[in-house]
C-alpha cells in the first residue's frame, strides 16, 4: 500500500499514480468534503466486487458514484430530468447526490438491482480533481467496514483495511460532519432520501 500526501503542487503526480492504480483494478482511498471514501473504477466489475468484499457490504446496497462532468454522468444515466438539472446548476460541484435512472448496461452491483444509480460531482477536495482527470465514473462509498463509523483520517483507513487498499491520498483530517444529501429525482415530486450537508428546505425548484 502506498500513501501520498495531498498538496496542490503535487496534484499532477498524485492523479497520475492514483489513475494508474485504478486502471489496473486497484482500490484507493481519498478525502471528500466530509469523510474518506473508497474508490474503484465503476466500469471495472472485478474491482467493484473486491470493494464489496473489503467493506463486507451487502451486494443489494447500491454504491454511490462520483463523476467529473456531465459527459461522464451520461455514461451511467439514461437521461437528466429537468428537476435534476435545476439542482445540478445550484449545487454541483458539491455534496448533493442525485438518484437517477441507470443507463442500460450499468452493473447491478452499482444499482443494488434498483435500476437507479446515485451520483454527484464532488465539491472542492481531492475527489473533484481526480474524477475530472479520470473522465470515468468512480465509486465513492465511505471508507469503513459496514456498520463502522466512516474514516476521517488516512490513519483510520489504514486501521480499517491495511493492505486491502492499494493507495491512500492523505489530505489530513477530513471535515467530518454530515455526509452528502441524497435526493431521488426519478420521481415527481422529488424525494429526499437523506438529509445531509446540502439543505433543500428553503429551495424551490423553478421548473417550467
Amino acid at each position: 500500500m502506498a500513501v501520498l500526501s495531498y498538496t496542490k503542487d503535487r496534484l499532477d503526480d498524485i492523479i497520475a499514480k492514483a489513475s494508474d492504480v485504478l486502471i489496473n483494478g486497484g482500490i484507493i482511498a481519498y478525502a471528500t468534503e466530509s469523510f474518506y471514501a473508497l474508490g474503484a473504477l465503476a466500469t471495472d466489475e472485478k474491482a467493484v466486487r473486491r470493494l464489496f468484499a473489503l467493506k463486507s457490504r451487502p451486494t443489494e446496497k447500491p454504491l454511490p458514484l462520483i463523476v467529473g462532468d456531465n459527459d461522464v454522468l451520461l455514461s451511467v444515466v439514461k437521461y437528466i430530468p429537468d428537476q435534476a438539472k435545476v439542482l445540478m446548476e445550484h449545487f454541483w460541484p458539491g455534496p448533493l447526490t442525485l438518484v437517477l435512472e441507470a443507463r442500460d448496461g450499468v452493473s447491478p452491483l452499482l444499482t443494488g438491482g434498483t435500476g437507479n444509480v446515485a451520483v454527484r460531482i464532488p465539491g472542492e477536495c481531492a475527489a473533484l480533481y481526480l474524477s475530472r482527470a479520470l473522465a470515468l465514473p468512480l465509486t465513492a462509498t465511505s471508507a469503513n467496514p459496514s456498520a463502522k463509523p466512516p474514516a476521517e483520517t488516512a490513519g483510520e483507513v489504514i486501521n480499517y483495511f491495511g493492505e486491502g487498499v492499494d493507495l491512500i491520498i492523505d489530505s489530513g483530517k477530513s471535515p467530518g460532519g454530515k455526509p452528502s444529501t441524497i435526493v431521488d429525482v426519478t420521481v415527481v415530486p422529488l424525494r429526499i432520501l437523506r438529509e445531509g450537508r446540502v439543505s433543500l428546505k428553503n429551495f424551490k425548484l423553478s421548473l417550467k
